[in-house]
């Protein structure tokens, strides 16, 4: 596949079947990560992969993070709250956690390391659609909070930027517009 055609086809796909997905097919996707552009070569980017029971460990930080401002964690509505967080975690036979850890050194610019790691997220989406895979990158406030580098052993400096959910697809790609980028251009020349 060509890759604007890839860029211009892929799509964010919800739903898949729970078909395991190869090793190697993964750490082609991961590699694919990997060579994304990073300022100052700091690759600023750590990778979790989640399958089978691994999936747990992000099903057990959501429960967390779901429950950490409830004073009565065992109400009927919290305990659905836990249940409707840890199920999150098998909606995909694999999901990869894409952190970005940020350099020490002074002169790295942080911002820079965030771009990084979107840009080796986008990445992995092109190659997972490239390869016939269907995946949706997922984040949002559960992300960013505290429990979630306890979960995954981050320091406090770095961040969960989302959850890649792979796999085969079982839905048709959904059909997208988008506005021409002559619409979101300003040419000084």
């Amino acid at each position: 596949m060509d890759v604007l055609e890839a860029i211009r086809t892929r799509r964010s796909i919800g739903k898949v079947k729970p078909d395991p997905i190869a090793k190697e097919t993964i750490e082609t996707i991961l590699e694919a990560g990997v060579w994304a552009p990073n300022h100052r070569l700091t690759e600023p980017w750590q990778f979790f992969v989640l399958s089978g029971e691994g999936r747990e460990r992000l099903g057990h930080a959501l429960a967390r993070i779901a429950l950490a401002d409830h004073e009565d964690p065992d109400s009927p509505e919290n305990l659905l709250k836990v249940e409707g967080a840890r199920k999150k975690a098998l909606r995909a036979p694999v999901i990869i956690a894409v952190a970005v850890t940020p350099s020490d050194r002074k002169e790295i610019i942080e911002l820079e390391e965030y771009g990084a790691v979107n840009a080796a997220i986008q990445n992995m989406l092109l190659a997972i659609h490239a390869l016939g895979l269907g995946a949706v990158w997922r984040s949002g406030e559960p992300c960013y909070h505290p429990l979630m580098n306890e979960s995954f052993d981050l320091r406090p400096q770095d961040k969960m930027l989302g959850f890649i959910y792979l796999g085969i697809p079982d839905m048709a790609a959904p059909v997208v517009r988008r506005h021409p980028a002559s619409e979101k251009t300003i040419w000084f020349e």
